[in-house]
């Protein structure tokens, strides 16, 4: 590979955000192995929706890069990693091409689901992307409004695992609502992070998340609840006989001891620079949460 080539891939890899995948693998994962534990899964719906939630993801993710640079948000003092259309890296038009060829992709792996699952499947998908797109563009952007959090764990979290689950078993379940919730939940502790980590430079550009509304104390104990809702959700899937003893120890004893390396930090740091730190240890929690929850449903 050519230098220039080796460079160019090296600042995509930084444009699409390849870390924050997890969002679209972790609530897969889930309704997959629970469509498998009831006997109703289907390997090629499942790669489907595992691509159309990857499109979507990598899609939020150039838009949001390329319209935080053209509203100002991303500038020179950002605390976070390099955005690459504010910082110059890659140009405007090459990042919106790329946001648009993302929702296509999404839009193809969609159109085999739509046969297979039905017109709801569609439906899901426009209002995903559409979402994708005014999380930080248009004169209302959800971000900027404190709507950010929500819309990551509704679309990340039970409309993700149940898409999934739906697309397999043509029908919706409580299991699937309530195990979408638990990779909701992380995905809501790394936008609460983020938003801790840039309050200072929101509050300049006027971008009212949660953290710039309410406060550092507030924002710290959403992080707190995003890591041990899913202790709850576990308690519920138990209750209701799909879960094991087993699992329900396993996944509490993740949940519990990986929330804490990640939240005694929260309230320690004062340079907020050291948050980049923890957005692997949320992501990697996520992931291994799901990773358990799936086994055990599997087998």
């Amino acid at each position: 590979m050519s230098e220039g080539l080796l460079r160019q891939t090296r600042l995509w890899l930084l444009a699409i955000r390849p870390k924050t995948l997890f969002a679209a693998l972790a609530p897969v994962m889930l309704g997959t192995a629970l469509a498998y534990s009831l006997g109703k899964s289907h390997l090629p719906c499942a790669i489907a929706a595992l691509l159309g939630a990857i499109g979507i993801q990598i899609g939020t993710n150039l838009a949001n890069d390329y319209w935080d640079a053209k509203k100002g948000a991303d500038t020179e003092d950002r605390l976070g990693p390099v955005r690459v259309t504010s910082s110059g890296l890659l140009s405007p038009r090459s990042v919106f091409l790329a946001m648009l060829i993302a929702f296509f992709a999404a839009g193809l792996a969609g159109l085999y689901l739509i046969y297979e699952a039905g017109w709801p499947v569609f439906w899901i998908g426009i209002i995903s992307i559409f979402c994708g797109i005014i999380y930080t563009a248009g004169p209302f952007p959800l971000a900027y409004m404190g709507l950010g959090d929500v819309f990551t764990f509704v679309f990340f979290g039970p409309v993700a695992t149940m898409g999934t689950y739906y697309v397999q078993a043509h029908g919706i379940s409580f299991p699937a609502l309530i195990l979408g919730c638990i990779p909701g939940s992380y995905s809501v502790v790394l936008i609460a992070l983020n938003n801790l980590r840039d309050r200072e430079s929101d509050i300049v550009v006027n971008k009212k998340t949660l953290a710039v509304r309410f406060g550092l104390a507030f924002v710290r104990a959403e992080i707190a609840l995003g890591l041990y809702a899913p202790f709850i959700f576990t308690l519920l899937l138990f209750r209701d006989g799909h879960l094991s003893l087993t699992a329900l120890s396993a996944s509490m004893a993740v949940c519990i001891l990986g929330g804490l390396a990640v939240l005694v930090p929260v309230y320690q740091i004062r340079d907020m620079r050291l948050i980049n730190g923890l957005f692997p240890r949320t992501g990697g929690l996520s992931l291994l949460m799901a990773l358990i929850l799936s086994l055990f449903l599997l087998f």
